[in-house]
């Protein structure tokens, strides 16, 4: 789906993929037809935008294929589908049972995670539209912060540098510049944009930057318009936003029953009280973050463990809700939040960026009352979130452009 900015930028927004399962080239086809066609068919839109999560093995072998690269992009054309930016934060198996602590590795010091992102970067190279001007991917903002230490940061350091040139040479060898963007998110080492500008400053930001969660950005209790202005002052461009809103708890000690339905094995949720707003930007970028469970204060990384440590409210958790439909009370969602981001953003001269992806990979594990029992309900569900988010983005002064499509 596209939208034209009022200053003349084309904005993609699409939805990611990672809340499906596949993880082979047959089965990323496959949900194509089960829930992307669907999603476009009711949007009534053409092209619907796909942000890929493709597993490291699938990556691999489309990296080394350009045949399969051009089948999947006919695959996807075919269909009224584009893609211009791809997920590369879960490595494999993010729909596994129990993925917990599991999403973080490997991590940013190892060359596994290295050769993952330029694979998808290579891939991606291939995917794009003809027309558009980028493509972008996200990844984990270098590490879960334990261990984690000098060594492990200057490690880290190198292996950016090495991306940043990797990804020069598929700009070289394909005409097609790809962008990634570290994702600032509650328990890593780069949990807040504080601590982004402090790890991350003085990387090549022709080509590195920030994938802004704008769940992560609420349970880190930051305020939209500051955060933005404080990446911007440091150099940091936002190549790619992820359009999400997180749980919220005003009075958890008199909402913990509600907050226990919540509580689900497959994921973390990280849990942060309101005086995260203080803690986070303190921490060292090269030790242990302000974001320490440690200190039981105001962090925990599980919702269980923070209900069990009664931490003082109100809550933010990072558990990604629908965006068309918040918790009922007397739980809520950021969306204030989301809705701050979005006009930060987008209600200026230009489009603060041009790629959005809805990203509730949750639908999963939502209460049984919340929780899709079939296929055509969760393409159902995206479709609605889509649907929010296009509406908010036109409430900015964005148009949407393409093609209609018979529903």
């Amino acid at each position: 789906m596209r939208l034209r900015h009022t200053g003349g930028r084309t904005v993609h927004l699409g939805y990611c993929t990672n809340v499906h399962p596949a993880e082979d080239l047959a089965g990323i086809v496959a949900q194509l037809d089960t829930y992307a066609v669907p999603i476009r068919e009711t949007l009534g839109a053409d092209p619907l935008g796909l942000g890929l999560w493709l597993a490291a093995p699938v990556a691999a072998e489309l990296a080394a294929d350009p045949v399969a690269r051009r089948r999947l992009h006919t695959e996807l054309t075919v269909r009224g589908l584009e893609v211009v930016t791809l997920n590369g934060f879960p490595y494999a198996a993010f729909q596994a049972l129990v993925v917990k602590g599991n999403v973080y590795r490997p991590d940013w010091t190892t060359d596994d995670r290295l050769g993952y992102t330029l694979d998808l970067a290579r891939v991606l190279a291939d995917l794009l539209p003809d027309d558009a001007v980028r493509g972008s991917i996200s990844t984990l903002p270098l590490a879960w912060r334990a261990p984690w230490d000098h060594a492990r940061a200057d490690a880290a350091r190198r292996q950016l540098d090495r991306l940043a040139a990797g990804l020069a040479a598929v700009e070289r060898d394909t005409g097609r510049p790809v962008r990634v963007g570290f994702e600032p998110e509650p328990g890593c080492v780069v949990e807040s944009t504080s601590q982004a500008v402090t790890a991350l400053s003085g990387m090549d930001n022709d080509r590195l930057g920030i994938c802004l969660d704008l769940a992560h950005l609420a349970c880190a209790w930051e305020e939209p318009a500051v955060a933005l202005e404080r990446l911007a002052t440091a150099g940091l461009p936002v190549v790619k936003v992820q359009v999400s809103a997180a749980l919220e708890a005003a009075d958890p000690g008199g909402d913990a029953a509600a907050l226990r339905r919540w509580v689900e094995p497959r994921f973390l949720h990280q849990t942060r009280t309101a005086a995260c707003a203080a803690a986070t930007g303190a921490g060292p970028a090269d030790g242990p973050t302000a974001a320490d469970p440690a200190d039981p204060s105001w962090a925990a990384d599980d919702l269980d463990a923070a209900l069990d440590a009664a931490l003082p409210g109100p809550w933010r958790v990072h558990y990604h809700v629908p965006l068309h439909a918040p918790p009922e009370p007397p739980l809520a969602s950021t969306l204030p939040v989301l809705r701050a981001a979005l006009a930060a953003l987008f209600a200026g001269a230009d489009a603060g960026c041009d790629h959005l992806d809805v990203e509730t990979y949750t639908w999963g594990v939502l209460p049984a009352a919340r929780r899709p029992s079939t296929d055509a309900e969760l393409a159902a569900g995206i479709a609605a979130e889509l649907a929010f988010t296009r509406d908010e983005l036109v409430a900015l002064g964005l148009t949407p452009t393409g093609t209609a499509v018979p529903a």
